[in-house]
């Protein structure tokens, strides 16, 4: 077996993931290590990126126990975004990473007003790149003076495995720092927060040979070419094979999200719909973000005391099946447990179940999250079209996946297509190894190959009357959702 392997490795907040690939696509090995994150302060979110490097390490000595990581001739890159890693002119880490979920730099979002939205791609807010910045200018001064140079967390490993410190135009995008139409550092909005364009990464696209490996003792071969790579959502599209204008799909994960490819810069950010670059070239997305998303699933799992989530679906199955209309006494549930994003960019919204009686049990609790998550998506959905872009189907990946349920419950309340695919809980990992075989100028046949469906779900016709009186009704508890915390 001679012909060459692409590693892919996907840095997330809770775990590192690396697979091993073949030019075919097949998986030959992965592998993960759990991460953790720091709490220091309420609405705090930090993790060490030595901890990355070394859960790097870690799972590349699993991998290395195959046969095919002889013959690793790329690396992709895939990892969480909008963090903040700040180097010293040694590239000495200066602070712990602050992270996307991190709230700190609410004010500091405030500040920075909405003047260049329309050039970033979305408004600034707390958890992007740029606020952060702001706020360590003024609560970290010494930090601050000292920082050479900011990159995304991806782009650290890329650092430790290369010396090279080098950014791509998706992870730039999610940091409100870059013209999200032209692909290159928006200078303004760079002196905004206190720091100048030479303290920020170089640029190169998903698929670019952006570095050699110079890193000894991994057992690879030293001109290993490392591609360009890209933040998380972007790839795990590429690894999906929605690279197209007109694909989208829907991640339910602890967070949520509606994503629509584009063949232009395309955003809203007054209903805080993004508009980022994609990890090709000449492509970007519009997405509709959620703060919660299957969290809220665990979430009420937890509170009803129920085994696991499986037990509690098929609670929900058994007394309000998905193929008859939900009763219309059945409670409402607002799924903002973390703020929410699009289209209220309310980080101080809380969530609240309403109609609730004696006769109320747990499937009709977790029928309710199900349903408000999925009235969540058609708020980001009808965002994201406000921007003139529409998908007819979309695939369904992440935690929420899993349930068969709340696919066919999706489908129902979007009214669109919704399907599921085979090994997408991998798709970021492996749009990480498809972009690294782009760099050795191969896998433009994988890039267009995409995953085997696993199911097909299409809206049931007849419950929309009832799903959409449910929704008028959801949209009127936002007022006093929002009176709570005025």
């Amino acid at each position: 077996m001679n012909s060459p392997v692409s590693l892919g490795i996907d840095l997330g907040t809770s775990e590192l993931k690396a697979i091993l690939m073949d030019a075919t696509g097949a998986v030959l090995a992965h592998a993960g290590v759990r991460l953790s994150v720091s709490r220091r302060h309420s609405g705090w979110s930090e993790q060490a990126p030595e901890d990355w490097w070394q859960a790097c390490l870690q799972a590349l000595a699993q991998l290395r126990r195959h046969e095919a990581f002889t013959h690793v001739a790329c690396i992709g890159l895939s990892g969480q975004m909008h963090g903040a890693v700040l180097l010293g002119a040694d590239n000495r880490v200066l602070y712990p990473a602050i992270l996307w979920d991190d709230s700190r730099a609410v004010g500091e979002a405030e500040q920075l007003g909405p003047g260049f939205a329309d050039v970033t791609g979305s408004l600034p807010m707390a958890g992007l790149t740029a606020p952060k910045l702001l706020w360590l200018q003024q609560h970290e001064p010494e930090v601050f003076q000292a920082i050479d140079c900011v990159l995304s967390p991806k782009d650290y490993l890329r650092l430790r495995l290369s010396g090279e410190r080098i950014s791509e135009m998706s992870d730039a995008a999610g940091t409100l720092w870059l013209d999200v139409a032209r692909r290159e550092w928006f200078t303004p909005m760079v002196r905004a927060t206190g720091l100048t364009p030479e303290q920020l990464p170089r640029l190169v696209e998903g698929g670019a040979a952006s570095a050699l490996l110079t890193a000894t003792g991994l057992g690879l071969s030293a001109d290993v070419v490392i591609a360009g790579g890209g933040g998380d959502n972007p790839v795990a599209a590429v690894g999906i094979g929605a690279i197209n204008a007109g694909d989208g799909f829907i991640t339910l994960g602890t967070s949520a999200a509606i994503v629509a490819i584009t063949d232009h810069a395309a955003g809203n950010p007054a209903s805080a719909v993004h508009s980022f670059c994609h990890a090709l070239p000449n492509r970007w997305y519009t997405m509709g973000a959620m703060l919660a998303g299957a969290s809220c699933l665990r979430w009420v799992t937890r509170l009803t005391g129920m085994a696991d989530e499986q037990t509690l679906l098929e609670q929900v199955q058994a007394q309000l099946p998905i193929e008859q209309c939900v009763p219309s006494g059945t409670p409402l549930f607002l799924p903002y447990l973390a703020g929410e994003r699009t289209p209220h960019n309310d980080p101080l919204l809380r969530g609240g179940f309403m109609n609730l009686g004696h006769d109320c049990t747990p499937a009709m609790l977790g029928y309710a999250v199900m349903e408000g998550v999925g009235f969540g998506l058609l708020d980001a959905l009808r965002a994201v079209q406000s921007t003139g872009v529409d998908v007819t189907a979309f695939a369904l990946v992440g935690g929420g996946a899993r349930s068969e349920y709340w696919a066919q419950l999706l489908a129902n309340i979007l009214q669109r297509e919704i399907f599921t695919l085979q090994g997408s809980e991998l798709s970021a990992c492996i749009g990480a190894a498809k972009l690294g075989f782009v760099a050795l100028g191969q896998g433009a046949e994988l890039l267009a190959a995409g995953m085997p469906v696993k199911a097909r779900y299409k809206p049931d016709l007849s419950q929309q009357p009832v799903l959409e009186a449910r929704y008028r009704k959801f949209q009127t508890l936002l007022p006093a959702a929002k009176a709570l915390h005025d």
